[in-house]
């Protein structure tokens, strides 16, 4: 592909603006360089598609959220884009540990170092994730 035929349709999705791909191409002297692209048509349509699920997924979250039936560890692991094996090891506790703490009880009675940890890792205040849901 040439430096001139490097695609570059307009993505219409959130933060869109934001990214850019770097691609390789052939520019006039054969040499192969860098290139910033938009993406094409295709592409930016498959990562519509999925962030569309990932939003629709966690607005079903925060519904159970609100609804008393899971904690906000759930929201805002999901909003990270995490899963449970991912957040245990960043919060140094084990996966069934984490599994826990996302049942409203057993979150309503952790210590506020374990709040703090789970804070950290979403990049919330301790108050954000308390508040969350209620």
């Amino acid at each position: 592909m040439k430096v001139n035929e490097v695609p570059q349709d307009p993505k219409n999705f959130k933060g869109a603006d934001k990214v850019k791909k770097l691609m390789y191409a052939v520019d006039k002297d054969g040499k192969y360089t860098g290139v910033n692209s938009a993406g094409w048509e295709a592409e930016n349509t498959a990562t519509r598609q999925v962030w569309d699920d990932v939003d629709e997924a966690l607005a079903a979250t925060e519904a159970q959220v609100k609804a008393g039936e899971i904690s906000p560890v759930a929201y805002y692991m999901q909003k990270s884009l995490m899963d449970i094996a991912l957040l245990a090891k960043y919060v140094g506790k084990w996966q069934w540990q984490v599994k826990r703490h996302m049942k409203p009880g057993v979150f309503s009675k952790l210590s506020t170092k374990m709040l703090e940890k789970y804070a950290s890792v979403f990049n919330i205040t301790v108050q954000e994730l308390q508040s969350f849901g209620k």
